[in-house]
């Protein structure tokens, strides 16, 4: 739920468990006892980390257009859904189901139907500075 909601998180890890693989760049962790300054000092990194991505994100509105970097490219309406997923868990994984969801509503499109739209997708907005990153066996992922 912090996640979704891209607050940033410092795990708190017990001496001899196995270190965590942080799921975006909003979190990260330290072993406790933890010293009071490396606390301090990862949440300081994580505060910068989540001021600078919400500067930095793009923006779709209404009409299908994204704006990002002071650039902006016009998106067909079903690019526009599927994106619109994508920038709702910005920097976090959406898997396919949720983005045919998004992009095709009370409709399952082909599979190949999905991936020409991201193929797509992903050649409109490289021009400005925007990436959808494939991750194997689970979906896409959006970064700048």
């Amino acid at each position: 739920m912090l996640r979704e909601s891209g607050v940033p998180r410092l795990l708190l890890v017990d001496q001899g468990a196995p270190p965590p693989m942080p799921s975006d760049e909003l979190e990260d962790w330290v072993r406790v006892p933890a010293d009071e300054v490396d606390v301090h000092a990862r949440v300081e990194t994580l505060d910068r980390r989540a001021r600078s991505r919400a500067a930095a994100l793009p923006e779709l509105d209404g009409d299908g257009v994204l704006r990002s970097n002071g650039t902006w490219v016009p998106l067909p309406p079903v690019e526009a859904r599927l994106l619109r997923a994508l920038l709702d868990r910005f920097g976090s994984v959406v898997g396919r189901e949720a983005l045919a969801d998004a992009g095709w509503p009370g409709r399952t499109p082909d599979r190949n139907v999905l991936d020409v739209h991201v193929l797509r997708l992903r050649r409109r907005i490289a021009p400005i500075g925007l990436t959808i990153r494939t991750v194997r066996s689970r979906g896409y992922l959006l970064t700048s």
